[in-house]
């Protein structure tokens, strides 16, 4: 049975002026808790629909971004832009922005300004690097770079420092508020994108995704593997479900699976299955793992 979704956010009121992907996925996610999103960018292009450069990079990623979203275009630099900004501003209860501490402060839009306007209004507030850094420019691959999270020159697979940084932030939407209920006071909390970052790289850091670390590799069956017409990634990790993969390969029970002979008999029998096969005996012996083309 699939329930619905909790509306922890029910009757919040959110105003984002936050670009690109951290704060409008934030902000997602706050909508998806059913809060009231209300995004601010700047006016768009000649020919453009969108203000936000997302829009022009992947029209797709604005689109599902900004769905159920409502979205205002000012110029904040200019009186117009602050009128209506100010006007936003009394009736919002967490401001996301994610401009450099700088700029914020040049539109009037510090922590102290905002809080002595206004003391239940919170900020959570997206950088690219806590503290004197976040005057620095960087983005997600360099952050990845610096927690040790980039691989010879292969690009990551995602944007792990900007989605992590945008579960962060919408987390800190939900630490104001309770704090809020519990002072009566606004408050604010800053988002550094690399802590994000050095967040997920942990587990690297502990060694365990590590080329020696059970989940690094160093496991015969916490890895993957060819197959006759494919790949199979197994997490058969806990030893009920590696006990259950000797016994298909003919082992003893005992069998280490961190030793070499282990992995070269499972590379052999999962080159001899196609993925149907494997999808079979998953299913049948219930083992976790996951066939890919």
């Amino acid at each position: 049975m699939t329930h619905p979704p909790v509306q922890a956010l029910k009757g919040i009121r959110i105003l984002s002026l936050a670009l690109n992907l951290p704060g409008p996925a934030a902000l997602m996610r706050c909508h998806a808790m059913g809060a009231q999103c209300t995004k601010v960018e700047p006016p768009p292009p000649p020919g453009m629909t969108s203000g936000d450069p997302m829009g022009t990079y992947c029209a797709q990623a604005y689109e599902q971004l900004h769905t159920g979203i409502r979205v205002l275009h000012a110029n904040l630099k200019t009186a117009e832009g602050q009128a209506l900004l100010a006007q936003e501003l009394a009736q919002t209860d967490v401001l996301i922005t994610s401009f450099r501490p700088s700029a914020l402060a040049k539109l009037g839009l510090s922590w102290e300004a905002l809080h002595a306007h206004d003391p239940q209004l919170s900020l959570v507030r997206i950088v690219g690097a806590p503290g004197a850094a976040a005057e620095e420019p960087g983005h997600d691959l360099t952050y990845l770079a610096q927690a040790g999270l980039i691989t010879d020159t292969d690009m990551p697979p995602t944007l792990f420092a900007d989605m992590g940084g945008a579960l962060m932030a919408s987390e800190a939407v939900l630490q104001v508020l309770l704090e809020r209920a519990r002072t009566h006071q606004g408050s604010c909390i800053e988002v550094a994108l690399s802590d994000a970052a050095d967040w997920l790289a942990l587990p690297h850091a502990w060694q365990l995704t590590t080329p020696g670390g059970d989940v690094g590799g160093a496991h015969a069956f916490y890895s993957i593997y060819p197959c006759a017409d494919g790949r199979v990634a197994y997490a058969a990790l806990e030893p009920h479900f590696a006990a259950r993969v000797l016994q298909l390969l003919g082992l003893s029970p005992r069998s280490d699976p961190r030793q070499k002979s282990v992995r070269e008999s499972m590379a052999a029998w999962t080159r001899q299955k196609t993925r149907a096969e494997l999808d079979a005996l998953g299913h049948e012996h219930d083992i976790p793992l996951y066939t890919m083309a």
